[in-house]
């Protein structure tokens, strides 16, 4: 008898260890740590995607054979979401990475049927032990390029192609605008909404609006570059997004806030192939290097370089953007003086601050 409870304590403990080897953070097969990445748009939009995939090439350059990457490209945020994340799980891929806020509900389907695979999703919400959410404070640098803006405008009227009407997109917008107020309080930002992410006609359309509203400088929450050529095009400045948009554009681009995903992809696959990944949910700033303002236009001035450096410093310092006073559009308080704004209250963001001109259209 002792001899069988001994045997029985000998199978229990081996597959206590293979359900450990399988368990999430670690490689299910032997071979290199596989990662799937699941893309929005094509990583040519010089924007949001492009940025993803330079993260991904990250990793690649990284690691070297110890991982490797695939990633599929325009998914639509719906039911073939789940498809695509589905079959990655199911061809053994160790992680997968979804990069798009549509793609949570379906995300989060799949990760409850795969326990042993690791699930990230980029600015969602929902998490379970093997799925987490990603984000940045990309509103940071929003606000930085708002204080390039307001101090370079003209006529103080100030264009924004903006893509849906969630809290993300508007929490950007108020950013932005809350720069452009600080250095110049007649400024206002105007909005133009899109409904798309991706979609170089009607951005370029959008801005082509706005500028015959009278602005002279584009601003963006897309993920293409057209809302910029569509400035250039009339003479007009613009400020990027995703990436150096000066790159591609030219000094018109006066700068842009940018993301550096390669720095969380890297820290995050790594912490998975040492069995050390646990559920979380990230929203890093400045300070993680994880956003970013790009390099500027020869077009800015210096002071305005040093503005925008000192205010900067008071950001990774601890003197967060949504901080009072803040007023609405609609003249009441938004944030009392001396007070913060929550990072659940930023995360549901749903009004549009003193400055803005334009309206939230319901969902």
């Amino acid at each position: 008898m002792k001899r069988r409870v001994l045997a029985l304590v000998a199978l229990v403990l081996v597959a206590s260890m293979a359900l450990t080897a399988c368990g999430a953070g670690t490689s299910k097969s032997e071979g290199p740590f596989k990662v799937a990445f699941v893309y929005i748009g094509p990583p040519g939009d010089l924007g949001w995607t492009y940025e993803h995939d330079r993260g991904r090439k990250a990793i690649e350059a990284e690691f070297g054979d110890n991982v490797e990457t695939t990633y599929i490209e325009n998914v639509e945020e719906g039911p073939d979401a789940s498809r695509v994340i589905r079959q990655y799980a199911q061809e053994g891929y160790d992680m997968i990475f979804a990069t798009s806020f549509g793609y949570m509900d379906y995300m989060y389907e799949v990760a409850e049927e795969f326990p042993d695979v690791i699930f990230e999703h980029c600015s969602g919400f929902k998490t379970l032990d093997n799925m987490a959410t990603y984000f940045g404070r990309i509103y940071q640098p929003r606000y930085l390029a708002g204080l390039v803006a307001g101090s370079m405008t003209e006529v103080d009227s100030i264009g924004y192609v903006a893509a849906f009407p969630i809290p993300e997109v508007v929490r950007g917008i108020n950013a932005f605008t809350l720069g452009v107020r600080e250095v110049n309080p007649d400024a206002e930002v105007r909005v133009v909404w899109t409904n798309t992410w991706y979609d170089p006609v009607k951005e370029r359309e959008a801005a082509i609006a706005l500028l015959d509203a009278g602005v002279d400088i584009v601003a963006q929450h897309q993920d293409t570059t057209e809302p910029q050529k569509a400035a250039q095009e009339r003479g007009a400045l613009s400020i990027g997004y995703d990436s150096d948009m000066h790159a591609f554009v030219g000094d018109t681009v006066l700068t842009s806030p940018i993301w550096n995903w390669g720095a969380y992809y890297v820290d995050t696959i790594k912490a998975a192939m040492d069995g050390n990944w646990e559920t979380h949910q990230y929203w890093g700033g400045l300070e993680d290097g994880v956003v970013q303002l790009a390099d500027y236009s020869q077009k800015v001035p210096q002071d305005v370089r040093d503005l925008v450096a000192a205010a900067q410093k008071e950001i990774i310092d601890g003197n967060d953007v949504f901080c009072g006073p803040i007023m609405a559009q609609d003249g009441s308080t938004l944030v009392a003086a001396s007070e913060c704004m929550s990072d659940g209250d930023m995360l549901g963001m749903g009004v549009f601050v003193e400055g803005v001109v334009g309206t939230i259209p319901e969902q």
